[in-house]
């Protein structure tokens, strides 16, 4: 047989350039002996074990075990192999699914009592050994009918068998990287006509360890696990389907190095000290009392104080930059979100309709609809656009209690929620004002690392309007995104029904990713409620309509807030931005004449007069995260001064008054960070 021709992206070679030939039936590991971090093969479009073997006029790339979909192969691997120490140390444990996930896995197993943290540990243990048994990873091809037969045990996977390809057009959840299968729906992944394979644990006398119903593409061996490490257990239904029976689900990670694994393990330790759920309980800012339900919060005082303090930032940023403030109620009839055409896709995640008056009401899910009645109110021309709409509109989402997340995920939410009214000319110089306005409010909140990503149409029938629409509309996000300067991430299929969108991807202080504002182009509702403007040539003309979110809703951006100063809030939104620590009590007196003094010039301040001794007055100040603490004693008062402390535990003594009030007025006034 003759040679047979490849093309060959290395990292010595990332273009390609060269075309090589192999002898026929040489495997994909044998092009990448020289980059031991090659795990996978990457052949065309699809990944492949580097068992594969290579065909003529293959386009063939390494896959690093540090990339995107090195880390997916690595982690769905050591899935297989948790499944695998579980069913050695549980033999009536049944297997579910174990795909990759974000910074790590997880499997699902069917057993009659559910895991505690000593199983993990012994679990853990297991893995080690098969870890360091060097087992290869095998794929085969099998039929349904054999697959069934080997796999008679297994009721989850011969359901799953039983999916694939059937006429009914059901999707199958076949574990594998880079399918959906972490969402709180239970999304599955495509697989009819596909052709069904199982992997092989095979032992050094290639022996089989263990197997699994699985597409791959995984390791060559275990032994190419460097670094994991089991996180906890749960209950998860079966497919995501709260009718199906309750599994019990294993968490882990997984790394490249044992120094990546540690670094990760640290960001957790860093995330578990900012959550905001955490902070708000111990800094008293807000709950989610169970009288009211689930998702559902309050804002306590001081967690008031910073909500007052958003919204009032916000709605003078709107009318600086040329918003009207309107208000829309909470609820409306059902007509309304048809005419919008929301509720056709949304009616699943809105809350249950209200029988009223013979007509259907519904808690608004959003809060456009209202604004484009207001539009449409009166006869609009031309001079009056563009036309900007403000609210602060409170939104209702029937979000399913697994997702429900502290103030991040919630149930009822406000959006500072505006639309612009363009003419299509217009509409280009309104989304880079809007693009300019929302990274300039991210950065008065010290928020400075983020990119773009741009949602654009995807192929479900969900996306109205015409090809032409969408192109025109994508092309204008683009060229604003691509003007700012900042990294734009396409995310295909991801665009609202009735128009493409840029989000602003936001990172905090300790690199995660939060998606924040949002801006959407609409040409969709502008039609459905028939707006129309005059145009300078007497005709009749349909605005565009450009959706803007600063924050995305107060309560997301409050929790990322939390989490980004782990409650060390600026001055300018600490609930608290002084508090005044007597030394003794008859220090008091004067302490709260200094009080008055700063509550004249605009600063939140408390004298804290318990019987706690000073030490513990400092300590407590500081577990409340206040920005500075002004100590007093018979000096003090002698000198008409004040010990000046930050709360990094600075203090400066004989700090004159007025000089100690300048410093904090300046700091609150120029938004500095302390």
């Amino acid at each position: 047989m003759s040679d047979v021709p490849v093309t060959v992206i290395t990292a010595a070679d990332p273009n390609g350039s060269a075309e090589r030939t192999v002898t026929p039936g040489t495997r994909a590991w044998e092009l990448f002996t020289d980059e031991p971090d090659v795990i996978a093969a990457r052949v065309g479009d699809a990944l492949k074990d580097l068992a594969y073997e290579l065909a003529a006029g293959d386009v063939i790339e390494g896959v690093l075990i540090d990339s995107a979909d090195g880390r997916d192969i690595l982690r769905h691997s050591t899935a297989h192999v948790m499944a695998q120490a579980v069913q050695q140390l549980f033999p009536d444990a049944k297997l579910g699914i174990g795909p990759p996930i974000e910074n790590g896995f997880y499997y699902d197993f069917d057993v009659e009592t559910p895991f505690v943290p000593e199983d993990l540990e012994k679990i853990e243990s297991r893995m080690r050994k098969i870890v360091k048994e060097n087992q290869k990873f095998s794929r085969r091809v099998t039929t349904d009918d054999d697959a069934r037969k080997e796999l008679a045990d297994e009721p989850y996977k011969l359901e799953l068998i039983g999916l694939k390809g059937g006429s009914d057009g059901v999707s199958t959840a076949l574990d594998q990287p880079g399918g959906a299968l972490d969402e709180p729906d239970g999304a599955n992944v495509e697989v009819g006509g596909a052709e069904l394979t199982i992997y092989d644990n095979l032992n050094r006398n290639g022996e089989i360890a263990w197997k699994d119903l699985c597409r791959g593409p995984h390791l060559p061996t275990t032994k190419r696990i460097p670094a994991f490490k089991l996180m906890r257990s749960a209950a998860a239904y079966w497919r995501g389907n709260e009718k199906n029976k309750q599994l019990q689900r294993i968490y882990g990670t997984a790394w490249e190095s044992k120094e990546a694994l540690d670094e990760h393990l640290h960001r957790i330790e860093e995330a578990e000290r900012r959550d905001h759920r955490k902070l708000g309980r111990e800094l008293d800012l807000f709950s989610f009392p169970d009288e009211i339900g689930s998702g559902l919060a309050v804002f306590h005082p001081k967690g008031g104080v910073i909500k007052r303090e958003m919204e009032d930032y916000v709605r003078r940023r709107h009318i600086d930059e040329g918003f009207d403030y309107v208000g829309t109620p909470h609820i409306s009839k059902g007509g309304l979100f048809e005419t919008s055409g929301h509720l056709p896709y949304y009616e699943d995640t809105m809350f249950p309709a209200m029988e009223l008056e013979n007509s259907k009401y519904y808690l608004k899910a959003m809060n456009c609809p209202g604004h484009n009645l207001i539009f449409r109110s009166r006869g609009r021309s031309y001079r009056e656009l563009p036309l900007r709409f403000f609210e602060f509109g409170t939104v209702y989402r029937y979000e399913k209690s697994g997702v429900i997340h502290g103030l991040t995920r919630v149930r009822g939410l406000t959006q500072d929620d505006s639309h612009s009214y363009v003419t299509a000319e217009q509409a280009p110089g309104e989304i880079k004002h809007l693009l300019a306005f929302v990274l300039g409010l991210l950065k008065d909140f010290g928020l400075e690392d983020f990119y773009l990503e741009l949602s654009t149409r995807g192929d479900s029938e969900k996306f109205i309007g015409s090809d032409q629409e969408w192109e025109t509309a994508t092309e204008v996000l683009r060229k604003a995104a691509t003007e700012t300067g900042l990294e734009l991430v396409p995310d295909p299929g991801g665009a609202a029904f009735y128009g493409p969108k840029i989000s602003v991807q936001v990172k905090d202080a300790i690199g995660r990713t939060w998606q924040m504002s949002t801006i959407q182009y609409d040409f969709n509702q502008p039609a459905r409620f028939e707006l129309e403007y005059v145009a300078s040539d007497g005709s009749r003309q349909q605005p565009v309509m450009i959706h803007s979110a600063k924050f995305g809703s107060i309560e997301r951006f409050f929790g990322v807030l939390v989490e980004h100063y782990a409650g060390a809030f600026p001055p300018w939104l600490a609930p608290v931005q002084a508090v005044m620590i007597p030394i003794a009590e008859r220090h008091n007196d004067y302490l709260y004449e200094v009080a008055a003094k700063l509550k004249k010039a605009g600063i939140r301040v408390e004298v804290d007069e318990s019987d706690d001794r000073m030490q513990k007055k400092i300590r407590n100040a500081q577990l409340q995260k206040v920005p500075f603490m002004l100590i007093g004693g018979d000096s003090d008062v002698e000198a008409g001064a004040v010990s000046f402390r930050y709360r990094d535990g600075h203090q400066e003594n004989g700090v004159t008054v007025d000089d100690a009030i300048a410093r904090i007025v300046e700091a609150v006034t120029t938004r500095v960070q302390v």
